[in-house]
């Protein structure tokens, strides 16, 4: 009977012994999101997004465009997880189709215009009436049919009586990072652009009276169709929490439930 019992032991001892002491523990592999971003955000949310991935382990990918272009690929399908609008009425117009999320509709900012001027180019322009000289032959600003920031500054130029009399010169991007590079190489010698990317070595800027046009109202929500809900929304948070907040500060927005300051180039 001795050697029963002895026997038993070492099988108990042998099973154990094969056993692991404690379960691996389960892992998650880390999520990428695609996020559609109105391109006044490249440099905020460029920044904004390596802060996220080094905290959370997820990766961003970003699509940076005229927010009416993006409006339209969603649409169409694409497969964004997040929609960062320049102006919430295309976040409204998405939510009336159900393609965005209702109750993640969120402003995370308020964007302004400045009058842009490249430095080389010879020309000094820090109110309207400088565009009527004879030096300043091209004007560059988003294309208003479907960029925000291109509907502000025609909005603006309108009500100080400037669009008729500089029309001719005004020459259109795709969208206010593509109207940015205009100025910036030369191709226009001002631009009207974000405040948001204007702080570049090749422009000195000039910020342009908010009430000269309609806010640019700025809110995001999340893509019905993204397999990524969560995480999305999760990100949409970080934006408009105590990480993204600072960043978007740095880069001249107004923020939701903050005073409106005037910055200095």
């Amino acid at each position: 009977m001795k050697r029963f019992w002895s026997l038993i032991l070492l099988l108990v001892v042998f099973i154990a012994g094969c056993s692991p002491a404690t379960p691996p523990a389960p892992t998650t592999a880390p999520v990428e999101l695609t996020v559609a971003a109105a391109a006044d955000l490249q440099f905020a949310f460029t920044e904004i997004g390596a802060l996220y991935e080094q905290k959370t382990g997820n990766k961003v990918t970003f699509s940076f465009g005229s927010t009416g272009q993006l409006a339209q690929q969603i649409e169409n399908g694409a497969p964004f997880d997040l929609f960062a609008a320049a102006n919430v009425s295309f976040i409204d117009g998405l939510a009336e189709k159900k393609l965005v999320v209702p109750d993640t509709v969120a402003l995370y900012a308020r964007g302004r215009i400045v009058l842009a001027v490249n430095r080389e180019s010879g020309v000094s322009a820090v109110i309207f009436e400088d565009l009527l000289s004879d030096n300043i032959t091209h004007i560059a600003i988003a294309n208003p049919e479907h960029a925000p920031y291109g509907v502000a500054a025609k909005e603006a130029l309108i009500s100080a009586g400037m669009w008729d009399k500089i029309e001719d010169k005004i020459v259109y991007g795709e969208n206010v990072r593509q109207t940015l590079r205009f100025v910036q190489t030369g191709d226009a010698q001002v631009g009207i652009v974000a405040l948001s990317v204007a702080n570049v070595p090749e422009v000195t800027w000039t910020l342009i009276d908010g009430s000269l046009h309609n806010p640019l109202d700025q809110a995001l929500a999340v893509v019905t169709s993204s397999t990524h809900q969560e995480e999305a929304k999760q990100f949409a948070e970080f934006i408009n929490g105590k990480f993204g907040r600072p960043i978007m500060q740095k880069y001249g927005f107004v923020l939701p439930g903050e005073a409106i300051s005037t910055p200095t180039p």
